[in-house]
């Protein structure tokens, strides 16, 4: 589906990673593989770093560090603060929704509307998408998003397919009204059928949590991990991320009428190194237009990974300039999207650490 959207624009751009630290160096000997394979892997997808939480700290505590680092520096008042999303897939809790957390933690007033949206790699364009609709009621000036995941604590240690790649995040994005801007264009799409490629087989309704399900296993590749970890049809995430997710892109600029050599950058949700090398070479896209360093930095954190990509890569230059973006999230759903808009200057961009 298609939309364009008038007069908008992203103000700011807050990134907070977890101080703690882990290097795939340390953790070869978790992954049943040989120390020249697991290198081998770590040159060919780009792992080196990745920031996780520790212990039993949440998304939205990285997002509330984020928020009040906001307030004490007078970047964003609380009272300016109309609507709350919060895009996640590891909520506080089942009930109630984290964004009511938030909304109490942070002193808000009773009139700001508050909700979450469960989604993941295509998370912050719905999130955008939302913004940007609740910005056309006249009552609503100013948008605050906030995108985070701790996917760490789904993934199993030893499934050397996705333990790797998994980092944790959470972003502020705030969003408002503009006098003049670029015009806004964005396409989203969706394949259900496809669902189960990324997913938690158990641990919620459907499967419930048993002593069966929360048993890791051995599979027959070597990998191991239970029921209620993150699972991958990595072959099929690959070929559709380089199928669909391509054609998706190709059909936003034609609505747009753009051409891809007037983008400046193209920010990218971060699965891994090789995949967008790939993808930067199916639309024929200059490597240094699309940053490829965040899973090697970070981690992949889900639907942080763009607004990640996008603090760590040119902060500085769109706090002195605007620059033609386009924003390509995709995965969970499987969802898959991408927006074109300019950005910049912006009153604030930066990642810190919590």
């Amino acid at each position: 589906m298609n939309f364009k959207f008038l007069n908008k624009k992203i103000s700011g751009i807050l990134s907070v990673v977890p101080n703690h630290c882990v290097k795939f160096s340390d953790e070869i000997g978790n992954y049943g593989f040989s120390k020249e394979k697991c290198l081998s892997l770590q040159k060919v997808m780009g792992f080196d770093e990745r920031r996780i939480v520790a212990g039993n700290e949440c998304a939205s505590d990285l997002c509330l560090f984020g928020l009040e680092y906001l307030f004490e520096r007078n970047l964003l008042d609380r009272d300016d603060i109309d609507a709350l999303i919060f895009i996640t897939q590891t909520p506080d809790h089942l009930i109630p929704p984290t964004s009511s957390v938030l909304h109490g933690r942070l002193g808000l007033g009773r009139e700001v509307l508050c909700f979450d949206i469960n989604h993941g790699c295509t998370g912050y364009l719905y999130g955008l998408l939302q913004a940007f609709l609740l910005l056309e009621h006249p009552g609503v000036n100013k948008v605050v998003l906030l995108n985070g995941d701790t996917l760490s604590r789904c993934a199993c240690p030893k499934d050397r397919n996705i333990y790797p790649l998994i980092g944790d995040a959470g972003t502020i994005s705030v969003v408002e009204h503009a006098e003049v801007s670029e015009d806004i264009f964005l396409n989203l799409r969706m394949d259900g059928s496809r669902s189960d490629w990324l997913t938690v087989p158990a641990g919620a309704f459907r499967m419930p949590s048993t002593e069966e399900t929360r048993k890791v296993r051995v599979l027959q590749d070597g990998n191991q991990r239970s029921d209620e970890h993150f699972h991958m049809n990595g072959p099929g995430i690959f070929t559709f991320s380089q199928t669909d997710v391509p054609d998706g892109i190709k059909a936003l600029f034609g609505f747009a009428s753009a051409e891809t050599d007037e983008i400046d950058y193209f920010m990218f949700h971060q699965p891994n190194r090789f995949m967008l090398k790939k993808l930067a070479r199916k639309l024929n896209v200059p490597e240094e237009k699309m940053p490829n360093n965040v899973v090697g930095k970070f981690g992949n954190s889900s639907s942080a990974s763009i607004p990640v990509a996008i603090c760590h890569n040119i902060s500085r230059r769109l706090l002195k300039e605007q620059m033609r973006i386009c924003m390509s999230g995709f995965g969970v759903g499987l969802s898959w999207g991408a927006l074109i808009m300019g950005l910049g200057p912006l009153e604030f961009c930066g990642l810190i650490e919590k």
